[in-house]
């Protein structure tokens, strides 16, 4: 798997329920390396830290694969890496094989699958659709967010290599547990007694189904 984009974000001002409020989700690809660090990407903007960034979601990653299939559902928006609000942009990475606790080398960095993105109301925005989150359910789709193992600089052109697979639940599994209509309890103690799995996903799993 190659990594074709590097992603930052500055501030952006958007209008939420007659609100102003910030987003970091308008990432666009940078021309140099990025550092990962625990908690998130040095120089990137994470605004709304109780959903994005810490060690749980220290950086997100989305398949360049996928873009096709947007770009054909909005033919007339342009989509610069980094529209999803993906630090990485990564070509193969799928969210079926790869699971929870996956350990992968990204450039420089060591970072572990944590859980799927659950996306919220700023990609509407960032879409410019109010049907975006929607259709990203949908499509099942999501990105994979990772905790950082090992610190280090990624850029454009690197390998992402998969180094210690995980006896666990896929990452697509863990999705269509979060939004699925059919509760599986089975799957579900096993998801959630994962103990790699992203702690808010777990409070989210557990609040869904009890």
């Amino acid at each position: 798997m190659r990594i074709v984009s590097v992603n930052t974000g500055k501030p952006t001002e958007i209008v939420w329920q007659g609100k102003s409020e910030l987003t970091g989700i308008f990432k666009y690809p940078s021309g140099d390396a990025i550092f990962l660090g625990f908690d998130d990407v040095a120089t990137d903007s994470v605004i709304d830290r109780k959903h994005h960034g810490g060690k749980d979601k220290a950086c997100y990653l989305y398949s360049a694969d996928r873009y096709n299939y947007w770009q054909e559902l909005f033919p007339d928006t342009e989509m610069p890496w980094g529209m999803f609000g993906e630090n990485l942009t990564v070509e193969g990475l799928d969210e079926d094989h790869f699971n929870i606790g996956d350990i992968l080398e990204a450039g420089e960095a060591t970072i572990q699958v944590t859980q799927p993105r659950q996306p919220c109301y700023k990609l509407n925005f960032r879409f410019e659709n109010n049907d975006m989150v929607r259709k990203l359910v949908q499509s099942g789709f999501p990105g994979i967010y990772v905790r950082v193992l090992r610190p280090g600089t990624v850029k454009k052109g690197d390998q992402l290599k998969l180094v210690e697979k995980c006896d666990s639940v896929s990452v697509k599994k863990v999705f269509q547990m979060l939004y699925g209509a059919e509760p599986d309890n089975d799957l579900l103690q096993k998801i959630i007694s994962n103990p790699y799995l992203a702690e808010s996903c777990r409070k989210d799993l557990l609040k869904r189904w009890g």
